[in-house]
């Protein structure tokens, strides 16, 4: 709404700014109109309100982890964020939508996240097309933002290597290639947090 009005440089995100708008004015000069300062106004206490539910939801959740740190999920939500590159967040969401659920093997996970093909068969012909769309979704969008974070902050592990070394030489392929990572990553957490085993070159904060 700023941006049509031709005002930059205004940050709605302080604690003052809804105290600040009607001292904003045009590159002509203006005063912004009053309905367009009540919609403004309208939009900040929406954000607010939203910040706030979201503030209350990351508590109750350390609230929760905190009262009983060795409890199945809980204790698995704690290890994958020593993982540098993965926020409580991100961990909580993981453990909730896979890794707390009973998989029999690496296949059944990647299966169940999404991360997997969706061939397209007729006759002897065989094609992929593309990731299959009966996963887990909120899974599979965390795994492949997850990914593309790990490569910033798991630069020296063995899957990081793995990525540069199919993609380096071959433009156009990082996008195809990340989801292949988001899918290997997958199953070394879900080895991580079921056996205990440490990705290789995968550094972990020290524990608390």
């Amino acid at each position: 709404a700023l941006i049509r009005l031709g005002i930059r440089g205004f940050n709605p995100k302080l604690k003052k700014a809804a105290g600040r708008l009607e001292d904003l004015r045009t590159p002509e000069g203006e005063q912004i109109l009053p309905n367009m300062l009540a919609e403004l106004r309208r939009d900040m206490e929406r954000r607010q309100l939203i910040n706030d539910q979201i503030r209350q939801i990351e508590d109750a959740r350390l609230e929760r982890i905190e009262q009983a740190p060795g409890d199945g999920p809980n204790a698995m939500v704690l290890l994958l964020a020593r993982v540098i590159g993965v926020g409580i967040e991100t961990a909580d969401m993981l453990v909730q939508e896979v890794l707390a659920r009973n998989m029999r093997d690496r296949r059944a996970v990647a299966r169940y996240a999404g991360l997997t093909g969706s061939p397209d068969e007729s006759g002897i012909k065989r094609r992929e097309k593309g990731l299959a769309r009966s996963g887990n979704a909120r899974g599979r969008r965390g795994m492949i933002q997850l990914a593309w974070r790990f490569l910033m902050f798991q630069k020296d592990s063995t899957l990081a290597q793995w990525f540069r070394g199919r993609t380096e030489s071959t433009r156009g392929t990082r996008k195809i290639m990340i989801v292949a990572l988001a899918r290997k990553l997958l199953i070394a957490l879900w080895r991580l947090v079921r056996e205990g085993v440490v990705p290789d070159g995968v550094v972990l904060r020290p524990a608390q």
